[in-house]
């Protein structure tokens, strides 16, 4: 039995298949903002994509936690 993904990462199949692009494309496109605060870059994706509130601070809260244990 595999263990459920939990978090944020819970939200990507349907990141993915609501707005059409993989994961890692957002991340991309997260990474690449000028915006650096996590609610800046998730009201981005809102106005920008049309992204529910949930969705875009899911894929943000894990996009900058994987930036900060890189830098560790």
């Amino acid at each position: 039995m595999t263990d459920a993904v939990k978090g944020p990462a819970s939200y990507f199949p349907s990141i993915e298949q609501k707005y059409g692009r993989p994961v890692a494309e957002w991340k991309e496109l997260i990474r690449a903002s000028p915006l650096t605060k996590h609610m800046e870059i998730v009201a981005w994706l809102k106005s920008e994509h049309a992204m529910g509130h949930g969705h875009a601070n899911a894929l943000v809260a894990h996009t900058l936690a994987e930036d900060k244990d890189k830098d560790k």
